[in-house]
């Protein structure tokens, strides 16, 4: 938000300078507000944390014993890896929450993570207990609705990002404009030489 405010002051004072209206503030339908979007990651962090407590009971290497594929060991740390870090990259996105990079990071954490559960719950049905499957299912489904929020704020983010650019660049190239057509100043001559 600091971002978009100054630079719509910079262009405020810039068209004020050169006797223009400054440019209307672009409006993102959609962008929640700062303190809706940090609940949602505080939210989604208190989430990672509940999931691993879940993940710890998974027992792959058993599984590898009774037939089942080595990438599963490999699939649960993974995910107990990305769960960790979910869990402390939401929380550390809540100081900065229009942080684009850091949101496209999280959420590609997220659908990773997602994907892992879905194939570690596979595994758990049919190598160790059906019961544990369906609480890593449930737990795992509790995030879809913030994730699915956390997704269109980022859309919103990246849209008013976009108009703040563009809206900066044309700006930019009215000041050019302004400033190429006026006449040069010839410098003043001294004195003595005439």
């Amino acid at each position: 938000m600091r971002l978009v405010l100054g630079t719509l002051i910079g262009i405020s004072c810039g068209a004020l300078l050169f006797g223009q209206a400054p440019a209307a503030p672009p409006v993102t339908p959609g962008l929640l507000p700062d303190w809706d979007i940090r609940a949602i990651l505080e939210e989604m962090s208190a989430h990672a944390t509940r999931l691993q407590p879940v993940l710890a009971q998974i027992d792959a290497k058993s599984w590898i014993a009774k037939g089942a594929s080595e990438s599963y060991a490999a699939q649960l740390q993974s995910s107990k890896d990305q769960a960790r870090a979910m869990a402390g990259d939401a929380k550390a996105l809540t100081k900065d929450p229009e942080k684009l990079t850091a949101c496209l990071e999280l959420y590609f954490r997220i659908a990773g993570l997602d994907d892992m559960l879905a194939s570690l719950e596979q595994g758990i049905r049919k190598y160790q207990d059906p019961a544990l499957a369906q609480t890593l299912a449930s737990v795992a489904a509790e995030n879809g609705a913030n994730r699915d929020r956390f997704r269109n704020y980022i859309v919103s983010l990246a849209a008013q990002r976009e108009q703040v650019c563009a809206i900066t660049d044309r700006e930019a190239q009215r000041c050019r404009d302004v400033v190429a057509s006026r006449p040069a100043q010839s410098a003043p001559q001294a004195e003595g030489k005439k």
